[in-house]
């Protein structure tokens, strides 16, 4: 039986359409969709459980997977199945889950799953921008308790035009590539990178992204409505007791206000809080403890929750007494490390991050391998958040998707800096050592200085700050905060984290919590980012102003030549064995790229000191060593022969050439060893190409003056030479004729 198929089709106004399809597979999941664009399809799938789990959270599970099949090719390696995620699908679950999970009601607390697949690509699709939209599209063919229709889609700007989902080869081109997830209502979701572009630009390309969204919203109604809306499920809801809120709240509401606004340090002020919250617990019986513990904890956080908020929109104070755009002490080192190429230290209030450099070859380089995408980074950044930096003890299970998404946003802020002529590899590392608050924003500003520490020669330092945002709809107070704190970041309505030079935005990553945050506060709190990322720049350029010009003395120095394709096979020997030695000799390594465009042989040498490098850089000056005709050489004698001396130039070793012995002196040389010997040292003139032995001609007696009375030999007679070939020659021996005069052979057979 030919399932029904559903279709909606979304235009994106310049030919290109996506179009949302269900009914024809994975119909036993919860809700399933097909998106397609141009010949990409991801097949979306959801599940929720019927039961609810027995936590305080939402067990939501957004997998991202890109199918190799899709491409048409094979898992990279020896494993020939997928199998971890790589860092890019890490990335794209963590866009899809940061917006479909304040969505669902606080209390519902079912095992949900969303999986999102790539099962057909096109390389002129990327396929993340259409994952959200896949999402919300399965969800709302679902009986999940969800609020509303969402999507996601990619902005960039080629030539100054806005384009939503640009290609690959139009987001080479674009200033801005950033993602937002918003539904028809609000904003919700933006990150992305920037080339320096100023706040008001970032605004209207979060507003033409929106515009677009909601038609995405829009397709999706009509496909719920066309397919047949499903009732949304039932589930229990959590318990309540108005009666205990308001008993906890009014034990806990001023006591916890007095505790913030004393203005106290991060452990300090916890304790005082979870000792308020057992003093309450200590008024209640085990009995009751027993029954509804969890709502006086519940209720708890709620009341503390609204006094900090409180603090912050009435008195203009926050937990450790900073006013609201009061960036919190700052002090910094670089060169910390001795043994590293380039190190800093960059320490905010209670967050710290250590940021090691270290420089390398194009063999060093990440590889990307997706089906998707294809390619290396010479820049790359590894973020690393071990559980001590918030005096915790938990386990180390890999690394998390956190530490993917943090990592990508310092990496996207910084290397818009790396000059494309940098001739390193260069991998930053962050060890968040403390955190409270935004370690993320100084795993930014640790590496722009450990940058400048190693001498990459950055074209400006970057710095980054985390905004927070308190707003109260009713009173329609709010509070833009900068420099949040941790706690800041839990009980506030954004968490705006921001990047750039003193000249513009390169990076930023935002998530807005409350519903229709208008564009006047995203404005007023980019302006105020900017303020204090200016304040921030200000403390990293005190510390270091320039990048270093050199590397430093144990760190390695990478030159680049160019070498003509034909000398390649010269340079690397067979079986590699001339590149090898140097490499060995001049303890250097030693790289060969290939130009796609010319052709030409790009020759990476990375070594720690100079003596090395120029030992590489004059056996490459060897080999592509071209005598001139009419030019003198200096050589030196390396073999004697009974017919003349091989002889090796002296400004190109390795490069030898046959010295005839008719051309070590005016006089007749009946013995080689009369004139030169090994090693003799001597000038030579370089004749070329001789047209009747077609070797290298050179001669040492060109430079001589002729005896007296010198008489040179007669030229040899080619015609007498000629005469003898002729009449001595294979071809006239007479043994073709003889042939053609002999009588057929009989056939022994017929007789």
């Amino acid at each position: 039986m030919i399932p029904k198929v559903f279709k909606e089709v979304i235009d994106l106004g310049d030919g290109r359409e996506i179009s949302i399809e269900t009914g024809k597979l994975a119909k036993q999941a919860h809700g399933s969709v097909v998106v397609q664009s141009g010949k990409c399809m991801l097949l979306c799938t959801v599940v929720s459980n019927y039961e609810q789990k027995d936590v305080n959270f939402l067990p939501l599970t957004v997998d991202y997977r890109e199918k190799f099949a899709a491409a048409g090719r094979y898992p990279g390696g020896f494993f020939k199945r997928e199998a971890r995620p790589s860092d890019g699908e890490v990335l794209t679950m963590r866009l899809v889950d940061r917006v479909l999970r304040p969505l669902f009601p606080k209390d519902y607390h079912s095992e949900t799953q969303v999986m999102i697949q790539l099962m057909s690509h096109d390389p002129e699709v990327m396929p993340d921008a259409m994952a959200g939209l896949a999402a919300s599209a399965a969800i709302q063919l679902s009986d999940f308790p969800f609020e509303c229709p969402i999507s996601e889609a990619r902005v960039g700007r080629v030539n100054g035009e806005f384009i939503i989902n640009p290609t690959f080869a139009q987001l080479e081109e674009s200033d801005i590539d950033m993602m937002i997830g918003a539904s028809a209502d609000s904003v919700m979701m933006v990150e992305g990178e920037m080339d320096e572009i100023s706040e008001e630009e970032m605004a209207d390309a979060i507003k033409f992204a929106h515009e677009a969204i909601k038609v995405q919203c829009a397709a999706q109604v009509r496909l719920a409505e066309a397919f047949g809306k499903k009732t949304t499920r039932e589930y229990e809801p959590e318990r309540e007791d108005k009666d205990l809120e308001k008993k906890v709240y009014d034990m806990a509401y001023d006591k916890v206000y007095a505790i913030a606004k004393a203005g106290s340090a991060k452990h300090e002020r916890s304790a005082a809080f979870q000792q308020i919250k057992e003093d309450i617990k200590a008024t209640f019986s085990e009995e009751e403890l027993a029954d509804y513990g969890g709502l006086v904890s519940d209720y708890y956080r709620k009341a503390e929750k609204a006094a900090i908020r409180d603090l912050t929109l009435d008195e203009g104070l926050r937990l450790d007494g900073r006013k609201t755009d009061e960036i919190r002490p700052i002090w910094c080192e670089v060169d910390y490390l001795p043994s590293t190429h380039g190190s800093a230290i960059f320490t905010r209030g209670e967050t710290q991050a250590l940021a090691t450099v270290t420089l390398g070859t194009s063999r060093d380089a990440n590889q990307i391998d997706m089906p998707s995408q294809e390619g290396e980074e010479r820049f790359y950044l590894h973020y690393n958040f071990p559980p001590f930096c918030t005096g915790e003890a938990r386990p180390i299970r890999g690394t998390s998707r956190r530490e993917v998404g943090h990592g990508n946003l310092a990496q996207r802020a910084l290397k818009g800096m790396v000059p494309d002529d940098s001739p390193y590899t260069v991998r930053v590392v962050s060890e968040v050592l403390e955190s409270n608050g935004s370690s993320s924003m100084a795993t930014v500003c640790a590496g722009t200085m450990a940058l400048m520490d190693a001498g990459v020669q950055m074209t400006k330092p970057v710095s980054g700050i985390a905004m927070g945002l308190i707003s109260d709809a009713d009173s329609g107070k709010y509070a833009v905060l900068s420099d949040i704190l941790g706690d800041e970041d839990h009980l506030g309505d954004m968490d705006f984290k921001v990047t750039g030079t003193a000249d513009g935005i390169t990076a930023c990553q935002m998530d807005i919590k409350v519903k229709g945050l208008s564009y006047e506060i995203l404005v007023n709190a980019l302006q105020q980012a900017r303020a204090g990322r200016l304040h921030i720049l200000g403390k990293l350029t005190d510390t270091i102003a320039t990048p270093n010009k050199e590397v430093k003395e144990h760190a390695p120095t990478m030159v680049t030549r160019r070498v003509p394709n034909e000398f390649i096979g010269a340079l690397i020997g067979p079986g590699g064995k001339v590149i090898q030695e140097m490499q060995k000799e001049t303890e250097t390594t030693i790289v060969i790229n290939e130009d796609p465009v010319t052709e030409e042989g790009i020759v990476e040498i990375l070594g720690v000191g100079k003596k090395g490098i120029d030992a590489v850089m004059a056996k490459i000056d060897a080999i592509l060593f071209k005598p001139v005709v009419g030019s003198v050489y200096e050589v030196k004698v390396i073999k004697m022969l009974d017919f003349g001396a091989v002889v090796e130039y002296m400004d190109a070793p390795g490069n030898e050439v046959l010295l005839h012995v008719s051309e070590l002196a005016w006089e007749r040389t009946e013995n080689v060893s009369d004139v030169v010997n090994m090693g003799d040292v001597f000038d030579v003139k370089y004749f070329g190409q001789d047209p009747r032995t077609r070797k290298e001609k050179v001669s040492r007696k060109a430079l001589l003056p002729k005896p007296e009375g010198y008489v040179a030999r007669p030229p040899r007679d080619d015609k007498r030479s000629g005469g003898r070939d002729n009449n001595r020659g294979r071809d006239n021996r007479g043994r073709d004729n003889r042939r053609d005069d002999r009588k057929p052979r009989e056939d022994k057979k017929e007789d």
